[in-house]
């Protein structure tokens, strides 16, 4: 079995984002390394562990269930979306019925380990990232809410900035409840944990487990940036990879390190061993990923097939990493309307293809499970 192409089930609209009663570590301990003791083995323990650091003071527990509007800068990039229980308890049976599009393909047995860690630990410590074209209304309305003063507010040990806003209004959260009921999302990041919420729902359907940590951000309103993930490719050889890009008809060209660099582009690859520099032009990369073209042609022409893939998410990390044993194929950022155009018509990217940045620190917004 090809592990790389197994999708879970789709879920189905209406989209529901359902209120929570939120637990957060405290400010100075949200993104703070130390604090993943709070979710280390035993995970059996990590809810009494909350529970006691909540007692000390180091994390919290909101007063009541809410949705929360959560808003993070890094790096001088703002990312704001609405948090919520994500309800998984429908399937759809048609494409025309997904509400979220997963990318990816999953590995069944890390989505299995992470559904069992989570069953232990009583919590969901992490929200999917699912991303939309959100309606001018639902943009309007969270407008709004940002105009008022945050409920909490703060710049964590990252240096991220934090501001959370919770809507418990009924008839807000109403309106809210309306307005995302037809969005069909892109799940940006969390494909495993998404799996395994699903494995987590199939398996104790009527209880808390039928929904699962979700935030929602409007490609629209402040995108999150989609970059690449490049590869080093162990086993094979330039001069190899060369041969399979000419079989298949892309365009080669020899190029300096500068000029090289400078050419990456949504329809150039770079290829390098550290030493010799290659653009490589596919064809018809209008109606294909970069990565899709890379996995799809490039590999399979190989005369010996790659031992390791390693994925870097930076150039820097991925030229470091090249050697003549284990050439570097450097590969543009994917478009976003690509990306959703391709999976809406029923496509998948290879496995890591896409990067999207920033996501929020660890810690600001955890759902117990036994709070719903």
């Amino acid at each position: 079995m090809d592990f790389d192409t197994v999708v879970p089930p789709y879920v189905a609209k209406p989209l529901k984002l359902l209120p929570f009663r939120a637990v957060m570590l405290a400010p100075a301990r949200v993104g703070d390394p130390a604090s993943a003791r709070a979710l280390a083995r035993p995970y059996r323990d990590v809810a009494t562990r909350l529970s006691q650091w909540i007692a000390e003071g180091r994390a919290s527990s909101d007063v009541a269930p809410a949705l929360y509007l959560h808003e993070y800068t890094s790096g001088g990039l703002t990312v704001r979306g609405l948090v919520g229980a994500l309800d998984m308890s429908r399937r759809a049976e048609s494409m025309a019925d997904r509400a979220v599009w997963p990318h990816e393909g999953i590995h069944p047995e890390q989505a299995g380990d992470l559904a069992d860690r989570m069953l232990q630990m009583e919590l969901n410590p992490a929200p999917i990232l699912l991303v939309h074209h959100g309606a001018s209304e639902l943009r309007h309305l969270i407008g709004e809410i940002v105009r008022s003063e945050p409920d909490w507010r703060y710049l964590d040990r990252t240096e991220q900035r934090q501001r959370i806003w919770a809507v418990r209004d009924p008839e807000l959260v109403a309106r809210i409840d309306a307005l995302l009921s037809g969005s069909r999302c892109l799940l940006a990041d969390g494909h495993h944990r998404y799996a395994a919420y699903v494995r987590l729902q199939e398996r104790n359907p009527g209880t808390p487990w039928d929904a699962g940590l979700a935030m929602i951000v409007d490609q629209l309103d402040t995108p999150l940036f989609l970059g690449a993930i490049h590869r080093t490719l162990g086993g094979t050889s330039i001069e190899e990879l060369l041969q399979a890009a000419a079989a298949v008809g892309a365009e080669l060209t020899t190029r300096s390190r500068q000029a090289a660099l400078g050419a990456l582009d949504g329809t150039l690859l770079v290829l390098t061993d550290g030493r010799d520099w290659h653009t490589i032009r596919p064809r018809d990369l209008d109606h294909q990923a970069a990565v899709s073209w890379l996995h799809e042609q490039l590999l399979p022409r190989l005369p010996r097939p790659v031992t390791r893939i390693e994925h870097h998410h930076t150039v820097e990390d991925a030229l470091a990493s090249a050697t003549r044993e284990s050439p570097a194929v450097l590969l543009p950022s994917p478009d976003f309307d690509q990306v959703r155009t391709l999976v809406e018509s029923g496509g998948l990217l290879p496995e890591k293809a896409t990067s999207f940045q920033p996501k929020p620190s660890l810690g600001v917004l955890m759902r117990p499970i036994a709070d719903g």
